[in-house]
C-alpha cells in the first residue's frame, strides 16, 4: 500500500474502528449462530447431541488457545499484519463450514474458525497504537461490546436463517462480511510500529495449549461423565497441572510467550478475575433464555415460543449493548472505567435476581435482557479499557488476549453449570422451573462476587502508575 495511501487512513480513526468492528461482528456472530442450527444440523448430519455440541466445544478449544497467542504474535511481528492473516484464517474456515457435508468436516471448520478470537487483542492493540489518546477508551468500549453484540444477534439471525435458508447460509453470509473486512484491513490499516521484538516460545505456547484445552475438555464433557467422574476429575488434574508447568517455564523463559511479571500487575490480576466471574455469570443468559421461552405452556412457566421467537427475548440485550458501547467513551471519561465494571456487573446481577423471584410472564424475560443489555454493555466496554491502562503498549496484544481467554474459561464454567442444574431437574421428560431458578441465582452470585472483584481493581492513575513503574520489567528479557 503506498505510504500516501497510509497516511490518510490515519486521518480517520472512524474508518479504523469501522473496519475493526465489522470484522469483530462477523467473528462474534459466527460463535453463536450455530447454536439454533444444532436440531438441524444434527438431523441433516445423522449425528447425536453430543456429537452436535463439539461445534460449540471445538470453537471454544481454539478461541481459548488462540487468542492468547495471537495477540502476543502481533505485539511481536505488527498488529495490522497478523490481522489480515487471522481474518484469512476465519474466512477459510467458514468456507469449509459452508459446504461441509459430515460432522468431521464441520468441526474442523469450527476449529480453524475459533482461532480467529485473536482479533479483538489485535483490534484493541491496533486503537491503542493509531487513535487519539482522547478517543482510545470509547473505541475500545465499543470494540469490546462487539463481543457481546454479536453473540446476541447471531441467536437472532441464526434462528431466521435456519428457519428460511439453511443451515449453509449460517456460515455464506459470515463468509461475504469476512472477506471485506480482510480487503479494508489489508487497504486501510497501517501497520503499527510499536513492536516486542521477540521469539514465539513454542514450549510455552504447546503448554498453555495443552493445559487450556484439558481443562475446557473437563467442563464440556461434564453433562457426558458428571462432575465428580473420574475422568472429569482426572482430565481437570491434568490441565491443572500442566498450566502450573507451562507458568514455571514461563518465569524462567528469556523470552516468555505470556509475561508473568505483566500477569502479577494488580490491574491486570483483578481484571481477569472479574473478566473470568463476568464469563461465569451472563454468557449462559444466551442459551438459557430461548430455551426458557421454547418450552411449552403446559410447563406452568414456558412461553411455548418457536425458535425464531424465543430468540427474540434476546434483541433487547443486544440493543441495550449496542447503545452502551457507543457511550462507552464518555462514561469513561466521566465516571472511569472501574465505575463502569463495578456498576455493570451490579445491574447485570440484579437482572438474574429479577428472574430468580418474577419470571412468570415474557416482559419479565425483557425487563431482565434488558437490564442484562445495560449492565453487560458497561461491564464489557470497561475491561478492555481497564486492561488498556494497566499494561505498557508493547504487551497490548497478549495481555487483553489472556482477558478474553479468561472471560471465556469464565463462560464455559457459568455454561456447563447452567446445564447441570438443569438436566438435574426434570418431570415428564422436560425441565422443571428449579433448575432455571438455580441457574439464576447461580449466575447473580457469580455477578456479585465480580462487583467485589471490581472494587479491587486499582483507579486509572494508580494503573498508570504501575505501568511506568513496571515498564522496565515488563519489557526487558528476564535472565533464565
Amino acid at each position: 500500500m503506498p505510504p500516501e495511501s497510509r497516511e490518510s487512513a490515519r486521518l480517520h480513526p472512524s474508518l479504523i474502528l469501522a473496519i475493526l468492528s465489522l470484522a469483530g461482528l462477523a467473528y462474534a456472530i459466527l460463535s453463536s449462530a450455530v447454536i439454533p442450527a444444532l436440531p438441524t444440523i444434527q438431523h441433516d448430519l445423522h449425528t447425536t447431541e453430543t456429537g452436535g455440541a463439539w461445534l460449540l466445544t471445538g470453537f471454544l478449544l481454539s478461541a481459548s488457545v488462540g487468542t492468547a497467542i495471537i495477540g502476543r504474535l502481533g505485539d511481536m511481528y505488527g498488529k495490522e499484519r497478523m490481522l489480515v492473516w487471522t481474518l484469512v484464517v476465519l474466512a477459510g474456515g467458514t468456507l469449509l463450514a459452508a459446504v461441509s457435508v459430515s460432522l468431521t468436516m464441520l468441526i474442523v471448520a469450527r476449529v480453524i474458525q475459533g482461532v480467529a478470537g485473536g482479533i479483538f487483542p489485535l483490534g484493541f492493540s491496533i486503537l491503542r497504537d493509531e487513535f487519539p489518546r482522547d478517543r482510545v477508551a470509547g473505541s475500545i468500549g465499543l470494540m469490546s461490546s462487539i463481543l457481546g453484540i454479536g453473540a446476541g444477534a447471531g441467536l437472532v439471525a441464526g434462528a431466521v436463517i435456519v428457519e428460511h435458508l439453511g443451515w449453509h447460509w449460517l456460515f455464506w453470509i459470515p463468509l461475504v462480511v469476512t472477506l471485506l473486512a480482510t480487503f479494508f484491513t489489508w487497504r486501510y490499516i497501517p501497520e503499527s510500529p510499536v513492536r516486542s521484538p521477540g521469539r514465539v516460545n513454542w514450549l510455552a505456547a504447546a503448554l498453555m495449549s495443552l493445559g487450556i484445552c484439558c481443562v475446557l475438555i473437563a467442563i464440556a464433557q461434564t453433562t457426558v461423565w458428571g462432575w465428580g467422574g473420574t475422568k472429569t476429575l482426572a482430565l481437570m488434574a491434568l490441565g491443572l497441572l500442566v498450566c502450573a508447568l507451562w507458568v514455571v517455564v514461563e518465569v524462567h523463559s528469556r523470552e516468555p510467550l505470556v509475561d508473568m511479571t505483566m500477569m502479577r500487575i494488580r490491574g491486570v490480576w483483578t481484571t481477569n478475575l472479574a473478566a473470568f466471574l463476568l464469563g461465569a455469570g451472563m454468557y449462559s443468559s444466551f442459551i438459557v433464555f430461548p430455551q426458557f421461552a421454547q418450552l411449552p405452556k403446559s410447563t406452568g412457566f414456558g412461553f411455548g415460543a418457536s425458535v425464531v421467537v424465543s430468540s427474540l427475548y434476546l434483541l433487547p440485550s443486544a440493543l441495550a449493548m449496542g447503545l452502551l458501547g457507543t457511550a462507552a467513551g464518555r462514561v469513561a471519561r466521566r465516571f472511569g472505567s472501574k465505575f463502569a465494571l463495578v456498576a455493570g456487573t451490579a445491574v447485570s446481577a440484579v437482572a438474574f435476581g429479577w428472574l430468580a423471584v418474577q419470571h412468570g410472564h415474557p416482559y419479565d424475560v425483557l425487563i431482565s435482557a434488558t437490564l442484562l443489555g445495560v449492565g453487560i454493555g458497561l461491564a464489557f466496554s470497561a475491561l478492555g479499557n481497564l486492561i488498556v491502562q494497566a499494561v505498557p503498549p508493547n504487551q497490548t496484544g497478549v495481555a487483553t488476549g489472556m482477558n478474553t481467554v479468561m472471560r471465556t474459561l469464565g463462560g464455559a464454567l457459568g455454561g456447563q453449570l447452567s446445564a447441570t442444574f438443569i438436566a438435574g431437574h426434570t418431570a415428564h421428560g422436560l425441565p422443571t422451573v428449579t433448575g432455571f431458578t438455580e441457574t439464576f441465582v447461580m449466575a447473580a452470585a457469580f455477578l456479585v462476587v465480580c462487583v467485589v472483584s471490581g472494587l479491587l481493581v486499582p483507579t486509572q492513575r494508580a494503573a498508570t502508575e504501575a505501568v511506568t513503574l513496571e515498564r522496565p520489567l515488563a519489557t526487558a528479557p528476564e535472565a533464565g
